[in-house]
């Protein structure tokens, strides 16, 4: 085997390739999340069987036009029921998309074409249809007795 043809050290990886979601710091833990706001809906649980269903109604700290948190440093504080991510809920909640970063990483599946650490632009998220930005509804429009069933929806996972 030459110098040329020989294999990248882990080193050259780029970081989610070569370090668990365990052992990222804060800023590499930040830059992997898409933003794809999937995870700021609401949702529902079939009370016999368990599962978890996404709806088309989210927080009100969702800019329902970017998909991104209007008050991301606040949001524990603002909405106590935020879902806190970490290594240990990626490993947890089954309700994540197939198409969520933290989960496609700790999947071993690696980042998807679209995901702006690969192509360098946020906004492949919403052209490859990640994004939830222009899909869903506040929840401060929606009635307390509302039924949330009417809501529910299936993810389209974008396009690998």
């Amino acid at each position: 085997m030459t110098r040329d043809s020989a294999p990248p050290s882990d080193a050259a990886l780029p970081f989610w390739e070569r370090k668990s979601l365990d052992e990222m710091d804060d800023a590499e833990w930040e830059s992997l999340c898409d933003r794809c706001g999937r995870c700021c809906v609401m949702k529902v649980q079939d009370i016999d069987t368990g599962a978890i269903y996404p709806t088309s109604v989210a927080c009100r700290l969702l800019d329902r036009d970017t998909g991104r948190c209007s008050n991301y440093a606040e949001r524990h504080r603002l909405v106590p029921e935020c879902l806190r991510i970490d290594a240990e809920a990626v490993r947890t909640y089954d309700f994540l998309p197939q198409s969520c970063a933290y989960r496609r990483v700790a999947e071993g599946r690696g980042l998807a074409w679209w995901h702006p650490l690969v192509s360098g632009d946020p906004g492949t998220v919403a052209k490859a249809g990640a994004s939830i930005a222009g899909s869903v509804v506040s929840e401060e429009a929606v009635h307390p007795d509302e039924d949330m069933e009417a809501y529910i929806l299936r993810w389209v996972e974008p396009d690998e």
